[in-house]
């Protein structure tokens, strides 16, 4: 493979399943221009057998987005791989995290973190085969094996195959017993854990996830590590992605409004109409941009009433803007 270029992990809006689709991604990146967007985690299944543009089309305005495959087995991740930087993402991260049932039974997420040495292939075969950066997004631990020893092993093993990045969610995952939501939930964080891995691979690239929930919180984290992933208060309260560009990157410039978000989506819902798209399809994703502000719960009462009818276009967003303040 030929040198990779260097990708800035210091924000990151994490791949959530069902969320971060394209038309939410989109959404994103007319709030933040910088900060590093995923997909939803897609299994190699799905790309060798499924309807592969619909999994992988995406807006080239998404950039730059990186791409979360599922799977196990080091040739299929491999083809997967070079399928999706031809699509044009700009890394592709493997799922050893997901701790749901679906995932275990297709031997790949989380489960995986007992094999450490089978990441290792997965990843090589990846690497070999691809120039975009082959990255890795996994917990401190599962079940009874989340000691730090078996941690620094994991990670040594998937580091000496190439592996440069790590997003560390900092809770173990339970395998048995606990729902995804509760998995998210129910074991406590351990931010010591991840920032002694940066302390002891400092030359690996370590992004700290779970629990962050405001840019205070990411910014002073940012002094320990090479940088923070968001997920759920994201989704919840997109807005909180306004001032990242200028708290986090640098970028000398005033946040975008509640209001110019809105009205900078209507052309894309009207383009995405025109191919057939359901409007309740986008703006599932936009119902908290008000989140916290006058006006928020009118916004989300009439579009969550109105989207899903026959025929609803972006005259349902622009009326529901009149709401608010």
């Amino acid at each position: 493979m030929t040198d990779q270029q260097p990708i800035d992990h210091s924000f990151c809006v994490a791949p959530m399943l069902d969320w971060t689709d394209r038309h939410c991604r989109y959404f994103y990146r007319l709030i933040t221009q910088h900060a590093l967007l995923y997909t939803e985690m897609v299994t190699t299944g799905a790309i060798l057998h499924g309807n592969r543009e619909r999994m992988l089309q995406f807006n080239q305005e998404e950039h730059p987005v990186a791409f979360q495959l599922g799977g196990s087995n080091p040739t299929e991740l491999a083809e997967c791989a070079k399928i999706v930087e031809q699509y044009g993402y700009d890394e592709i991260n493997l799922n050893v995290g997901c701790p749901s049932d679906r995932v275990q039974n297709g031997r790949f997420g989380a489960c995986l973190m007992a094999r450490p040495e089978l990441v290792g292939e997965c990843v090589a075969a990846m690497q070999r085969t691809v120039n975009v950066p082959v990255t890795v997004k996994s917990r401190i631990g599962i079940d009874e094996q989340d000691s730090y020893e078996e941690l620094i092993r994991f990670i040594g093993i998937v580091a000496d195959s190439g592996c440069r990045t790590f997003i560390v969610h900092a809770r173990k995952a339970w395998l048995q017993g606990l729902s995804p939501k509760e998995n998210r939930e129910i074991p406590p964080l351990r931010y010591d854990v991840v920032m002694q891995l940066k302390q002891d691979f400092p030359q690996l690239e370590i992004v700290l996830n779970g629990g962050i929930t405001t840019l205070d919180q990411a910014r002073d984290y940012l002094r320990r590590m090479d940088g923070v992933m968001l997920g759920r208060e994201v989704y919840h309260n997109p807005y909180i992605l306004a001032e990242v560009d200028q708290r986090l990157f640098g970028v000398q410039q005033w946040p975008v409004s509640r209001h110019d978000v809105a009205m900078a989506l209507i052309p894309y819902i009207q383009r995405q109409l025109k191919q057939g798209e359901r409007l309740n399809n986008i703006s599932r994703h936009i119902l908290g941009l008000f989140h916290g502000v006058a006006g928020a719960r009118a916004w989300r009462r009439y579009i969550s009433e109105h989207a899903h009818k026959p025929g609803a276009d972006e005259n349902v967003i622009l009326q529901a803007l009149s709401f608010t303040g």
